[in-house]
């Protein structure tokens, strides 16, 4: 999914969005409901203008990846079984020089990697691709790679589970109980999980109960409630919106504009 910029298309740098997950759809999440130029009402059906859509400033890929989130697949079955970081970051790869040749006019634009959770591995690792097949492959589309950047990376398991539990401690979500209990029994150096370890994290999940660990302080959903026709600023998040998007990517005739199949 590709939106130019509005204004100064011809000169703004290229930039490639890549959701997390893994498996988290970069049309449905990063497109629809972060950065992308639209959001969707709360009927499902109809559209209003993102104000602090990154196409603003810049050329914007949402690329689906791996094979097989959202709208995207393979022609060959057995790819599903052999999904890693390593074969994501070639696909993306041969996607990005791929396109470039079919769209010349952006192989010069300073190009940019970001993304947002497990893109803490895409991220890092296309963009170490890039640079090997820039300097290996004389006869190929050089990519004008000039930066990355994640957002919320989650690059190490046993580091990235431990903040997760600490700051649900800090913010007041886990007993003081659970909390001494994830710390005794889990060992995140090592990353050696036993399981009295487990049961003291499924007891901290439990003790969030309901509430989005995204974003604590938004409200739960409640899609009784009555909406406005569109968020007033940045700052007015609707804890629905997933909702709305399920809708609006189920409709055939928006399938049908997107070409998916």
């Amino acid at each position: 999914y590709f939106v130019e910029s509005p204004q100064n298309s011809s000169t703004n740098p290229l930039v490639l969005w890549l959701n997390g997950g893994p498996g988290c759809s970069s049309l449905g999440y990063g497109a629809m409901e972060e950065l992308g130029p639209y959001r969707v009402n709360s009927d499902g059906k109809t559209l209003f203008r993102n104000d602090y859509a990154w196409n603003n400033v810049a050329n914007v890929i949402f690329l689906e990846s791996p094979a097989g989130v959202g709208f995207s697949y393979s022609n060959t079955s057995s790819d599903y079984d052999n999904i890693g970081d390593k074969s994501t970051a070639e696909d993306s790869y041969t996607f990005l020089v791929n396109w470039l040749e079919r769209f010349p006019q952006y192989k010069t634009r300073d190009f940019f990697i970001t993304g947002e959770s497990y893109a803490g591995h895409y991220v890092p690792q296309l963009a170490h691709t890039i640079l090997s097949n820039n300097k290996k492959n004389t006869n190929r589309t050089i990519i004008n790679l000039k930066g990355i950047a994640i957002g919320n990376a989650w690059i190490d398991e046993n580091t990235g589970t431990k903040g997760v539990y600490d700051y649900y401690w800090t913010h007041a979500l886990n007993s003081d109980e659970t909390n001494a209990g994830i710390n005794k029994y889990c060992d995140f150096v090592t990353g050696n999980f036993s399981d009295t370890c487990y049961q003291y994290q499924s007891q901290g999940d439990g003790e969030v109960g309901r509430l989005d660990i995204y974003n604590i302080y938004a409200p739960l959903c409640n899609l009784s409630a009555p909406k406005p026709a569109s968020p007033a600023s940045v700052n007015d998040f609707d804890p629905c919106s997933d909702n709305y998007v399920d809708s609006y990517l189920n409709l055939a005739e928006v399938q049908k504009a997107f070409h998916a199949r």
